[in-house]
């Protein structure tokens, strides 16, 4: 073996160099790949928030991140929800609804097999818990069956929840997720199920206030791949306005024995802005997306991209994820639960040294 240790570096600082000079923009926005599962979820703020202005960056951002599901919520303008589709020949959308409260579907028709999308907990004995009621995809991907639930959980409320107070928001909420994981356990038990949304509240918050408690109590049965990001730093959490993380995707046991292939993140698409979160605030959303990938016929530490190698395109990645403070399980090169030069140290070895 060739031992490359003293030129790493060298290569380290040649890969810096070339991260800071050139500077991102949404043509560097990336996130699916053909060979994995990649779904989002997004507030989108009443689309479209500024406009044509909107329609023309949303677009955009859709055609980058390559997306083969998108839970949108917040959707006001249907026609110019449809103008959009028409410049992304690739996708369709669903936003049908017996009472429309501005919850959508955008999937990739190639990849996607529809079986059906309904709604659950329509009734108004069930309007307390779900202002809007919950929508499922029922669909394919790659011949395996998946059921998508998407929602938008009532906003607001003054952080302690009261058990007692059935107008409480916080317990309105916490009456949501019970309700969802009841529905799950009863009719989904055995299916590969995601819950996603803007859950607008805290999956890291102190159990006596936690809505999701009686979710985070079963961990047999479900976890939120996002947990790491609500738990960390708050650079990457989903709402930064106030900062906080309150859109998340949940799994259910089904999908566990893919943990390892999996990577959730934060796609902070203010980052690739010449003007920042002010920019995408004003004409996009106050939300960024959430976004997790399971990877297909890749099982190389590192391979941020999905390609099936690892190589100098997945060290500038992990780069930019250093610089960024942001965390993917993938990059996590000696799995320490945090992305530092480590990482890139061991990343740069494997390329150097592939025969070790």
């Amino acid at each position: 073996m060739i031992n490359n240790w003293k030129i790493i570096p060298a290569f380290i600082l040649l890969v810096l160099s070339a991260t800071a000079l050139f500077a991102q923009d949404l043509e560097d926005l990336s996130f699916g790949t053909d060979n994995s599962l990649d779904i989002a979820t997004w507030n989108i703020e009443w689309f479209p928030k500024n406009g044509q202005a909107t329609v023309e960056y949303v677009t955009q951002i859709l055609q980058q991140l390559d997306l083969d599901i998108l839970a949108m919520q917040e959707l006001d303008n249907k026609d110019m929800f449809d103008q959009m589709l028409d410049a992304l020949p690739a996708y369709t959308g669903y936003y049908e609804s017996a009472w429309f409260a501005g919850l959508a579907y955008i999937y990739k028709t190639e990849s996607v097999a529809i079986n059906d999308i309904y709604e659950i907990y329509t009734t108004s004995p069930y309007w307390s818990a779900f202002p809007r009621s919950p929508m499922v995809m029922d669909m394919n991907f790659m011949g395996e069956n998946y059921l998508l639930i998407n929602n938008h959980f009532k906003c607001c409320g003054d952080g302690t929840l009261d058990m007692n107070d059935e107008s409480d928001e916080e317990k309105r909420r916490y009456n949501a997720a019970s309700l969802l994981k009841e529905y799950i356990d009863t009719n989904l038990s055995d299916k590969n199920v995601l819950v996603l949304g803007d859950l607008n509240d805290d999956i890291a918050e102190a159990s006596q206030n936690n809505v999701f408690q009686m979710i985070l109590d079963d961990p047999d049965n479900y976890l939120f791949v996002d947990f790491e990001i609500a738990n960390g730093s708050s650079s990457n959490w989903s709402y930064p306005t106030w900062p906080s993380h309150l859109d998340h995707i949940l799994i259910t046991n089904e999908l566990f024995d893919e943990l390892d292939d999996i990577d959730a993140q934060t796609i902070k698409v203010d980052e690739y802005l010449d003007g920042g979160w002010n920019e995408y605030d004003y004409n996009i959303s106050d939300h960024r997306p959430v976004a997790v990938k399971f990877n297909f016929n890749s099982n190389i530490n590192g391979d941020i991209n999905g390609d099936g190698m690892l190589n100098i395109q997945d060290i500038i990645l992990i780069v930019t994820m250093v610089l960024d403070d942001d965390y993917s399980s993938v990059a996590d090169m000696n799995e320490d639960g945090t992305i530092n030069i480590l990482d890139v140290v061991l990343a740069a070895f494997i390329i150097l040294n592939p025969e070790s």
